[in-house]
């Protein structure tokens, strides 16, 4: 049985570029990898290559839960995507889109079993909210 996809975008106010760096440069993702105000990514690590690891530490800030969101690139065209694949086997990918004087970033992740679609929706595009507040913020 394959995994349900589920698709998330935002319109970031940033050219490409901009856009590309603030979302795969480890000093821009942990200032806005997280999906609540209550929790945070203290570190995280980028090999942006085919075969390349990506960790990023999420945590609780009140110390009571934490996790490594892991993955591995199979694709990376700079500036404009790649697709990743998590340790269990699911596929994602994230697309970067000129649009207007913008960036349209979306990705399209398979979902997992443990929690229902509209959970990870919600998750995830909180998530990628906090990314368009920090490109903002720059």
């Amino acid at each position: 049985m394959t995994a349900p996809t589920i698709t998330i975008d935002t319109l970031v106010a940033a050219p490409p570029e901009t856009a590309w760096r603030t979302y795969v440069e480890p000093e821009h993702i942990t200032q806005w990898n997280f999906a609540s105000d209550d929790w945070c990514c203290p570190a995280a690590s980028n090999e942006l290559r085919p075969g390349g690891h990506y960790v990023a530490r999420m945590e609780a800030k009140d110390g009571s839960m934490g996790f490594d969101f892991e993955a591995t690139y199979e694709t990376v065209t700079p500036g404009e995507g790649f697709v990743m694949t998590m340790p269990d086997g699911r596929k994602m990918e994230t697309r970067f889109s000129p649009e207007g004087t913008g960036t349209r970033v979306t990705t399209t992740f398979e979902a997992e079993s443990e929690n229902s679609a509209e959970m990870q929706r919600a998750g995830w595009q909180a998530i990628l909210d906090n990314y368009k507040a920090h490109v903002a913020s720059l």
